[in-house]
């Protein structure tokens, strides 16, 4: 029998126990906890204010994913690298100063260490081979150790919000690596207000809109970096319907509320990306962007990864698009990657479940909360990492894609997989950048004219 057991329950652990969470503080470890060693596979012991593991914490052979976020662990504990199923971990919001060597688990593959006080990382690192995802957004490094360059199974990592003055030439040679984040830090600082020739939408010309000429209105989502609701923007002629957000002002996993503020802004406007129209000043607390409202019409393609999928999408069963909607969405997509990275912005979270399209298949890209400005960095070698991400999108629109196999649709077809080959290159300067990837996208919509 499989159970869920919660803590402020009386009495021990029973039963064949595969998750467990406990909610009320801590100030030692529960022992009863490994009275179901030979079971449980999910610990969740975030905001108990944890800080210490027992020495016999390896009994948990089973164990695949440990939870220990807004805890008070100063220092990564040791017997973790002695559960040999160890999979996943999380230490967000510990802050946590140093990672001693050989303390990761040998089969890591998820690593969550945001908004913490880590200077550096340990050598053993190189040891993870099977890590895809590595958030180490909010800390104090100023380097990565040259040993990650062993680390060829990692997709994805976020950086933002750290010290780093210059990030390793070998980071984007790692043959998988698909979504970085890298927003405010000393490599890629550069001034907001630049007038550069490929920024017209920079902070000075973003019109700003006073907080007493908006009215807020329906709620339509909320992430982690802040709450998007439906509103009227009382302008200087009418009223106009628009979306409103306000950013938390918290650390997220992907960076800080206003990285992401500074890299919609500097996109600007396009027709495949949720345009800001202002910049909300007089809130009493709370910065904010006002937004073009995204028509009802349009849906989500995907949903997050799962902690199975780890770095990959899933997709509802339901979901099938025709050959020409998933071209269109491609499409789309290509042209807004293409207009960010020639405003020397990288999305850095190119993700299905952050696009959204309609039944014609126009699609439009947002969430800018793992979104960098360039900077100082080779604006070629980050592209060509995106342009890898972008594959991954192929391959996904294409499993749910139901194709009719008729001559052009074939041909289309085999055009696509050409492409996806060329975006997956594990040597990612043999990629092709955005501006060829949406011209041979084009091309393909031709084909299907009629």
């Amino acid at each position: 029998m499989h159970q869920q057991v919660n803590s402020g329950e009386n009495g021990g652990l029973q039963g064949e126990t595969t998750k467990l969470k406990v909610s009320k503080p801590l100030s030692y470890f529960p022992t009863e906890i490994l009275d179901v060693a030979g079971s449980l596979e999910h610990l969740d012991l975030s905001g108990t204010g944890l800080s210490a593991l027992p020495e016999d914490f390896s009994r948990l052979k089973k164990l695949k994913i440990a939870f220990f976020s807004d805890c008070n662990f100063a220092i990564f504990p040791k017997q973790l690298a002695s559960c040999p199923a160890l999979e996943m971990v999380a230490f967000r919001g510990n802050q946590m100063v140093e990672i001693p060597e050989d303390s990761l688990p040998p089969k890591l593959r998820w690593l969550i260490l945001t908004n913490n006080r880590i200077r550096s990382l340990p050598r053993s690192i190189g040891r993870c081979s099977r890590l895809q995802k590595c958030m180490l957004a909010g800390n104090q490094l100023r380097c990565l150790p040259d040993e990650m360059v062993a680390c060829r199974k990692l997709g994805l990592l976020r950086l933002s919000a750290n010290c780093f003055e210059k990030l390793p030439n070998w980071l984007f040679d790692l043959p998988e690596l698909a979504f970085l984040s890298f927003a405010g830090n000393p490599c890629c600082s550069a001034p907001s207000t630049s007038k550069d020739a490929c920024d017209t939408t920079p902070f000075s010309f973003l019109p700003e809109v006073s907080w007493a000429d908006l009215d807020v209105r329906d709620l339509l989502g909320e992430g982690a970096s802040g709450i998007i609701s439906k509103g009227l923007w009382n302008g200087i002629d009418e009223a106009r319907e628009v979306a409103i957000k306000l950013f938390k002002g918290d650390i997220t996993s992907d960076g800080t509320p206003s990285d992401e503020m500074g890299a919609c802004m500097r996109a600007g406007s396009h027709a495949n990306l949720i345009d800001p129209l202002g910049k909300i000043t007089d809130h009493p607390s709370k910065e904010g962007l006002v937004m073009q409202l995204v028509p009802t019409c349009y849906r989500t393609l995907g949903l997050p990864p799962s902690l199975q999928s780890c770095t990959r999408d899933s997709f509802p069963q339901e979901i099938s698009l025709t050959t020409r909607q998933g071209l269109r969405i491609l499409h789309s997509v290509s042209n807004a990657a293409e207009h960010l990275h020639g405003r020397g912005v990288a999305h850095g979270d190119l993700y299905a479940h952050n696009i959204l399209y309609n039944d014609d298949g126009h699609a439009i890209l947002g969430d800018f909360g793992a979104a960098s400005i360039y900077g100082h960095l080779d604006g070629k070698k980050v592209e060509r990492l995106e342009v890898l991400a972008f594959a991954h999108l192929i391959e996904d629109i294409w499993t749910i894609t139901n194709p009719k196999f008729n001559e052009e649709e074939l041909r289309v077809a085999m055009l696509l997989a050409a492409l996806h080959r060329q975006c997956s290159n594990p040597t990612s300067a043999l990629r092709p950048n955005f501006s060829e990837i949406s011209r041979q996208l084009g091309a393909m919509e031709q084909q299907l004219v009629g």
